[in-house]
């Protein structure tokens, strides 16, 4: 939507209407220029930051990936070793109750 530039009555009465017209058709011009400069510019920089941004998520979904692997070792290391120990114990247990029961 673009914005058209108005001049006062005065510069229309000193400049004449013609000049002033191609002052106005010029100032419209620019604008015209840098709002195009303007919006490639942005295109460039959100393509730009859009690419960061994949390669930031990709390191992020790596790692995470990582991440999970280790906490699924350690996870199942605990499990082993915590198992172990329920056997000991179960065994330690037993022993005495089955001394318990033949003594009967």
């Amino acid at each position: 939507m673009p914005v058209t530039a108005r001049l006062s009555r005065l510069f229309y009465e000193r400049l004449g209407e013609q000049i002033a017209n191609e002052l106005v058709d010029w100032f419209n011009a620019v604008d015209a220029t840098y709002r195009s400069d303007l919006r490639d510019i942005n295109e460039l920089n959100f393509a730009r930051f859009d690419a960061k941004l994949e390669q930031r998520v990709a390191k992020l979904d790596a790692k995470i990936e990582t991440t999970a692997a280790n906490l699924q070792i350690a996870l199942e290391k605990g499990l082993k070793e915590q198992l172990r120990w329920m056997f000991a114990a179960w065994a330690a247990l037993l022993i005495p109750i089955i001394g318990l029961w033949m003594r009967r």
